[in-house]
């Protein structure tokens, strides 16, 4: 994960990086699942994993992604990793429809999906982007509330983390 060029330091593109983190451990659970013989184990590791993964990929396309997608510049990268994030929604449908040997390669694409937007997106918002435009992709990105999790409440902004 990046860290060398301070973004993180950046609330908004600190707390992506944070569910990022959420999201490569349930990958790696959902993974672990994949090693055993019980599949409601699978479909379990995979219920926590979209449960981190559709609030942060909903969350990046309203705001952070909205913004940038403005900027001709930035328009077919964002649109790219929209495609990404519409891909991996595709593969974790087959792996609940039964096609777990699939498990490895949405990891695969997950872990590289990342790594394109903390390595690649997430410093060049930091360097493009301005105080107005980083209000903006604020107000418009929703509180990431995960399914599993009972402390996540409407009311609780990680926005201020």
């Amino acid at each position: 994960m990046c860290s060398y060029c301070g973004c993180r330091s950046i609330s908004l593109i600190g707390r992506f990086m944070d569910e990022h983190e959420d999201i490569v451990n349930a990958a790696g659970i959902l993974q672990r699942a994949a090693d055993g013989t019980d599949p409601h184990g699978v479909r379990e590791a995979l219920d926590h994993a979209i449960a981190h993964l559709h609030p942060h990929t909903s969350a990046e396309e309203l705001g952070l992604f909205g913004v940038l997608r403005r900027n001709p510049d930035f328009t077919d990268h964002v649109d790219a990793l929209c495609a990404e994030h519409a891909a991996l929604d595709a593969l974790a449908e087959r792996i609940r429809d039964g096609e777990t040997a699939l498990i490895d390669r949405f990891v695969v694409e997950l872990r590289d999906h990342i790594d394109k937007e903390e390595n690649g997106l997430f410093p060049a918002a930091a360097i493009e982007m301005d105080g107005p435009d980083w209000e903006e992709a604020i107000t418009l990105t929703p509180v990431a509330i995960r399914a599993d999790d009972p402390h996540s409440h409407p009311h609780d902004d990680v926005r201020s983390h």
